[in-house]
């Protein structure tokens, strides 16, 4: 176990160092011609953070085919087409993290180097640096991808996304309102990509408790894990559509769209815990996580005690609260071990 770990290890520093280089060659050749600023227009954080998450993506990919390849291989189609798709929606997701986790170190760091140019060579340096912290994390994630390690990244991305989010606000006094008036004007982008990306790992994450289910449940589960999957599915296209619809320009369809997430996540949330009703603590959990959601609402529109932003972040610091705490329990209690099925279709034998 020792040697295998100090392997591991030997291979992670392998790693760091080739996506050091690759970013760094790579990097230099993007910002190659006169000095650009550090921030402003012409900025090279934007080309550091496409090319360092490239890198990441691809470290992921290649992770995944170094230490899992094969798990597919005696699994029925539908099954396979779910891993398939599940892998590129996480290698999606890895790219957007390592590009905006760079996007917000630089305009962090921005407020302190006001005024300084970078050469093609020192751009590169920093490009390099990224690429070796995104790639090396990426690496990592695939050598043995977990459901929790899915709900880590989107409880990351999210909170990473939103404070970029901030920074770059034109309206300083977006938080009297709601989340969603980042997501207009110029900068809206930065919000509206992070809801849209957030979405599709909230549909991911769907998919792998549907993986770790079945792993503990067998296929005498699978209708009632397909419906669970299937909400999760849905509540990621409705926050995906958040992003997609603009409160400025369509705001009906965006408080549908909000209200519809919320609503298919305390579905999904019931009926896991219906199917794990064996399991005390989540149903305590569950019980109680509505019921805030619940309480949080009234006070929001009944008694006019909370803003709707304040409202947002609770539902969202109670969703990531509860979902941490499932995936917790799934690693206890699901296999580690592939399970492919025996079924033709996950709807019937």
């Amino acid at each position: 176990m020792r040697i295998e770990r100090l392997r591991e290890q030997e291979r992670m520093l392998w790693v760091t160092a080739i996506c050091f280089v690759a970013g760094g060659v790579i990097g230099t050749g993007v910002l190659w011609g006169a000095a650009r600023p550090f921030s402003g227009d012409g900025s090279v954080i934007i080309p550091i953070a496409l090319v360092a998450a490239v890198i990441a993506a691809t470290a992921f990919t290649v992770s995944t085919r170094m230490h899992r390849a094969g798990e597919t291989a005696p699994m029925p189609p539908w099954q396979e087409w779910v891993s398939h798709v599940s892998a590129a929606a996480v290698t999606a997701a890895i790219a957007g993290v390592t590009a905006l986790g760079v996007l917000l170190a630089g305009e962090v760091l921005a407020t302190g180097l006001e005024g300084l140019t970078l050469p093609a060579p020192v751009g590169g340096v920093f490009c390099g640096v990224a690429s070796a912290l995104g790639g090396r994390l990426a690496f990592r994630t695939g050598m043995r991808l977990r459901t929790k390690d899915i709900a880590a990244l989107l409880s990351t991305f999210l909170v990473v996304g939103t404070l970029f989010a901030m920074l770059t606000a034109t309206d300083p006094a977006w938080w009297e309102r709601s989340f969603s008036e980042l997501g207009i004007g110029a900068g809206g982008w930065a919000f509206n990509g992070t809801v849209i990306i957030a979405g599709l790992l909230i549909a991911t994450t769907g998919s792998y408790l549907g993986r770790d289910l079945h792993r503990m449940l067998g296929d005498r589960a699978l209708p009632r894990i397909a419906a669970i999957v299937a909400t999760w599915a849905g509540a990621g296209i409705a926050l995906a559509a958040v992003g997609l619809l603009p409160l400025d320009r369509v705001r009906a369809a965006h408080a549908v769209a909000a209200f519809s997430t919320l609503g298919l996540i305390l579905t999904a949330a019931v009926l896991t815990t219906l199917l794990l009703r064996h399991v005390g603590m989540l149903r305590v959990l569950t019980i109680v996580f509505v019921g805030l959601v619940v309480v949080a609402a009234v006070m929001t529109f009944a008694l006019r005690m909370l803003s709707v932003a304040a409202l947002e972040g609770i539902i969202v610091g109670l969703v990531l609260l509860w979902l941490t705490t499932l995936v917790q329990l799934l690693c206890v209690l699901a296999p580690d071990e592939s399970r492919p099925s025996a079924r033709r279709s996950p709807l019937r034998a």
